[in-house]
């Protein structure tokens, strides 16, 4: 059975308060990483349909700050399975109160599925509908190319 990526689409909102941010007023990465991993998580155990493991966390970009009192948008999508294994993008935004949203973090995470004994199981394939969603297959694919090139 395949998947679409609708399928799996995750989106968690914050308002950053006293606790998420470090003594410049700003959001900790550790707490934003957090974030992440949970969306991430969401997102693979959607597609999966199993619990899930992080497995690595390929890239995680900070592109800008984000200040108390920022309402806080992630977005996690899968970008490319494997048999046991999903790659999956989170996009952090800051959303101003307009509704308009600026791009202030890139994360790609790789997830595997646990069956009932924790070990990896096959995931769902996907199906994959835009130019966009096979154009970011594509880059994953690559990505998983260079890891395992390095290993």
């Amino acid at each position: 059975m395949k998947k679409s990526i609708a399928d799996s689409y995750t989106e968690q909102v914050q308002i950053l308060n006293q606790s998420n941010i470090n003594g410049s007023k700003r959001l900790f990465g550790g707490q934003l990483m957090q974030w992440i991993d949970i969306v991430a998580a969401v997102t693979a155990r959607r597609h999966s349909e199993r619990n899930v493991t992080t497995v690595l966390v390929d890239r995680l970009e900070f592109k800008k700050p984000a200040k108390a009192n920022d309402t806080i948008v992630l977005k996690g999508h899968i970008e490319y399975v494997g048999r046991t294994s999903m790659d999956v993008c989170v996009n952090t935004y800051i959303e101003e109160l307009s509704g308009e949203k600026t791009l202030i973090n890139t994360a790609h995470l790789v997830m595997v599925a646990l069956d009932e004994n924790d070990i990896p199981t096959e995931v769902p394939g996907l199906i994959l509908k835009t130019e966009k969603e096979k154009q970011e297959w594509e880059t994953a694919r690559l990505r998983r190319e260079i890891r395992k090139s390095l290993s």
